[in-house]
């Protein structure tokens, strides 16, 4: 008889959890989890092309140091930001990353504008092949972006509605960062260059 009342009792705190949202909050935090680990494989992507495409654009326009090292940088601010998977329960660690993501996207912006006044290396199949690969990965980026963006949004709104915001105060479940709009529009809007100071092409 015990042991029937025992089963009894699990399938109902199996029917309550299921009821207050526990199981959906899981559920939702894995694939918060499972998006962001696929934005940071994206942005890997894209920083392991730097190097390459920087070498490219010297063969071709050693002149262009300051446009060279700015990429360089931005490159190291990158790799200097812990990007792990508790990032998404750090509002300010989120921001240094998505400040240092921007960055990177400004500079590569810069050096692909720059490309522009050399014939020779837009001609360049090495370099095409490289831009065409970044041109990807930054597609891939977005998507990876905004399929994490609603991951977030889902499990946000969860933990906020009744009765799920009762079960995630009891279990400790917090909001998790994001990409507002604000950061969006600044890591997809491209620099504005002023061609007046740059240098005349190489002959």
């Amino acid at each position: 008889m015990w042991k029937r009342l025992g089963w009894i009792a699990m399938a109902a705190f199996s029917l309550l959890l299921s009821g207050c949202g526990y199981n959906t909050m899981q559920a939702q935090d894995e694939q918060v989890k499972a998006s962001w680990a696929e934005v940071l494989n994206q942005y890997q992507r894209r920083a392991d092309l730097v190097p390459n495409l920087v070498a490219a654009v010297k063969g071709f326009a050693q002149q262009e140091k300051d446009i060279l090292l700015g990429v360089t940088e931005a490159r190291a601010r990158v790799g200097s930001v812990q990007a792990t998977p508790e990032l998404v329960n750090d509002s300010a660690g989120m921001q240094k990353f998505i400040q240092a993501q921007g960055e990177m996207t400004s500079a590569l912006s810069r050096l692909l504008v720059v490309s522009e006044n050399y014939p020779q290396l837009k001609s360049d199949a090495n370099f095409r092949d490289l831009q065409a690969q970044l041109e990807g990965t930054e597609n891939r980026i977005t998507v990876a972006r905004n399929r994490y963006i609603q991951s977030v949004q889902a499990y946000n709104v969860s933990i906020r509605q009744f009765p799920g915001n009762l079960t995630a105060m009891a279990f400790g479940y917090k909001e998790k960062a994001s990409f507002s709009v604000e950061n969006e529009a600044a890591i997809a809007k491209p620099p504005v260059v002023d061609f007046s100071t740059q240098p005349a092409p190489a002959k």
